[in-house]
């Protein structure tokens, strides 16, 4: 088992890290993200359709204006839910479409995440002491203070930052060479492990599944030395032998995951690519339900791990904690 890339990583990390060493190659990780607006719901919304919950919990901790689908006014609610769910044993993965670093919270999706950056405004970004810069470090400093709170809950998190890099629609997207995205990578592992002692966090490079204007996996890959994890986006390709491939052949010995899926893998899937370790299903599981006996057979299988069969996993039937009724 290779380290974690964290220096002196907390014990909680290290035993989650131990498991899914473990597990790579055996077998699969369910897993569902929850909206920020919608908290925990669609784990219930899984749970109806399959009888199980998933293993891996995620969640986004948003841009939007308060009270929108990506509102930045629930990142107290997400800590605090994602606390709540590690106890009862899930595993927790965290991400931020992080708002353009010429600009303040909150932002429109496709006017900011969505939108672009000069070369000239990527060059300060990357320099310290310009203004961009220091923008950059106070976003990052405000959701290192969430992620404090789940370092010192002993939470450990699946990091997944800055994620589908190798695609061209987010402002980070498709910065190539060693002062692209590289450079942004490095710099927020820098902040938040140096800086702020962030010692919780796993890893995880997630790139998007290769195709027309998505560049392969290591044209922005920022090495082995800050990556735990490799992973990928698939919404269109229905998970090419190709793209598993090329995203094993760059991880070596680390493991690969499905960062976001459009729809669960089918087991026929799992069979052919048995290195993946989790897949998460983006949106709502119940828009695929007409393929309904597959999956209900892959949250079925012996290939898989849903919440119940994690060894640390302590209640059968988590509570519902729906925002509304807050």
């Amino acid at each position: 088992m290779s380290p974690l890339v964290t220096p002196n990583p907390s014990a909680e990390a290290c035993k989650l890290w131990e498991f899914l060493s473990d597990l790579s190659g055996k077998r699969t990780l369910t897993g569902q993200h929850c909206a920020p607006l919608v908290g925990s719901t669609r784990l219930v919304t899984v749970h109806r359709q399959t009888g199980h919950y998933p293993a891996v919990f995620g969640q986004d901790f948003g841009f939007s204006p308060p009270g929108t689908w990506d509102g930045i006014n629930f990142r107290q609610r997400i800590v605090d839910e994602a606390i709540r769910r590690h106890y009862e044993g899930f595993i927790i993965t965290l991400m931020w479409h992080a708002v353009r670093p010429i600009e303040d919270e909150p932002v429109e999706f496709g006017e900011s995440i969505q939108g672009t950056v000069t070369e000239g405004e990527w060059d300060d970004l990357i320099t310290p002491g310009t203004e961009i810069h220091e923008r950059w470090k106070s976003q990052v400093d405000v959701v290192a203070w969430f992620l404090k709170q789940l370092r010192d809950a002993a939470v450990p998190v699946l990091w997944r930052p800055y994620h589908e890099m190798n695609g061209k629609w987010f402002w980070w997207g498709q910065k190539r060479g060693d002062s692209g995205y590289r450079q942004l990578y490095r710099m927020l592992f820098e902040r938040l492990v140096y800086f702020h002692k962030l010692n919780n966090l796993i890893w995880v490079y997630n790139a998007n599944e290769v195709g027309e204007d998505v560049d392969p996996y290591p044209t922005y890959y920022p090495g082995d030395d800050v990556v735990d994890i490799l992973a990928t986006d698939v919404y269109r390709r229905g998970f090419a032998q190709s793209d598993y491939e090329q995203l094993l052949a760059l991880a070596g010995d680390k493991p690969i995951a499905l960062g976001e899926v459009g729809a669960p893998p089918k087991l026929k899937v799992l069979r052919q690519q048995p290195r993946w370790l989790w897949f998460m299903v983006w949106g709502e599981l119940y828009a695929y339900w007409q393929e309904r006996e597959a999956y209900q057979a892959l949250y079925d299988a012996e290939s898989t791990v849903n919440l119940e069969g994690l060894p640390w996993a302590t209640v059968a039937q988590p509570k519902l904690h729906h925002p509304l009724l807050r």
